[in-house]
């Protein structure tokens, strides 16, 4: 079995004290929980670890799902270990994990990674048709020796953060929620590939982004966002959609980044969205598209500028 394989790569010699998701986004409700099950381990001399899946089990479950991730699975477990575990563990839901019952799911837990405690939120269930509740898992506990701690959850406001949650603020363009909810600015990666070469011709080239497959992208419209390259982040207008203007009607990802020269074919930038600026709009004569791209680059600057101004006035005075 391919899960026997996977856990097998991390053998310990040490019990662990784990939780278990898919921990898309690896939002503050996530971290919330991880920091829990850091304590548990600290109190209890046990080494702290996250087990992650791979893919959402949907995606095996369900024929009609549409993959929305908020993070790809390498910067999902980068950020997992960021949060002070010892272990992150990425497994893959499959067919035949979905038919594991959670006794026997436990099992392996317990063989390959020597779990003498288990925390996780007050919905969670693991195991064939979800057998393994949490009435079960306590049951489950007493006899095959681990600790069930169920842990308290994140609110904002009146909602829980969660995956779901944010990814129905990305796709309303909110993405200020978005990244209050996650910790930090909700994020896009892509590829540079070639596009039309009309902004070129226009007077302000873009960078047409191809995300992963799969990934969350936001609304249709124009955002002041940040462009990072090579680890320099330069300031950008970016604009989702599909061109009304001209009629184009695949939907593309292309960002004006500002005072950058240079070739960016072939090679990964990284958006991070700060505020959402308007609609995507249709023009009647191209002057205005262009006078009001100058309009988007003005408002980017305005809010970047005095972000970053007040991100180092707070360096300075903290």
């Amino acid at each position: 079995m391919r899960l026997d394989d996977e856990l097998a790569e991390f053998t310990t010699d040490r019990d662990t004290e784990l939780t278990i998701g898919v921990f898309d986004g690896v939002h503050r409700g996530h971290r919330h929980l991880i920091d829990q099950v850091v304590k548990e381990a600290i109190k209890t001399d046990r080494l702290a670890g996250v087990i992650t899946l791979r893919n959402h089990p949907s995606s095996v479950l369900d024929p009609a799902f549409t993959p929305n991730y908020l993070t790809t699975v390498d910067e999902r477990l980068r950020l997992l270990g960021e949060l002070g575990v010892d272990l992150v563990v990425p497994i893959t839901f499959d067919r035949e994990l979905s038919l594991l019952s959670a006794r026997d799911f436990i099992g392996r837990l317990r063989k390959h990674l020597r779990m003498a405690g288990l925390l996780v939120g007050s919905d969670f269930t693991l195991g064939h048709k979800r057998e393994g509740d949490l009435k079960m898992l306590h049951r489950l506990g007493g006899e095959m020796g681990f600790s069930l701690q169920v842990a308290s959850v994140l609110t904002d406001g009146d909602r829980t953060v969660k995956s779901t949650t944010i990814r129905q603020a990305v796709a309303q363009g909110d993405v200020s929620r978005a990244s209050k909810m996650l910790g930090r600015a909700f994020s896009l990666p892509g590829v540079v590939v070639r596009g039309m070469g009309r902004g070129k011709t226009l007077g302000f080239p873009t960078a047409n982004l191809e995300p992963p497959a799969g990934t969350a992208i936001p609304k249709d419209g124009i955002y002041a966002t940040w462009a990072s390259i090579d680890g320099v982040s330069y300031m950008a207008a970016t604009s989702i959609g599909r061109r009304p203007t001209f009629d184009e009607g695949n939907r593309t990802v292309e960002a004006f980044i500002l005072d950058f020269d240079g070739d960016l074919y072939g090679r990964e930038v990284r958006l991070e969205f700060v505020r959402r600026l308007r609609d995507e709009l249709k023009f009647e004569a191209v002057e205005d598209l262009q006078a009001q791209v100058d309009i988007d680059v003005d408002d980017t600057r305005t809010i970047l500028g005095a972000l970053h101004t007040g991100c180092s006035e707070a360096k300075t005075h903290g």
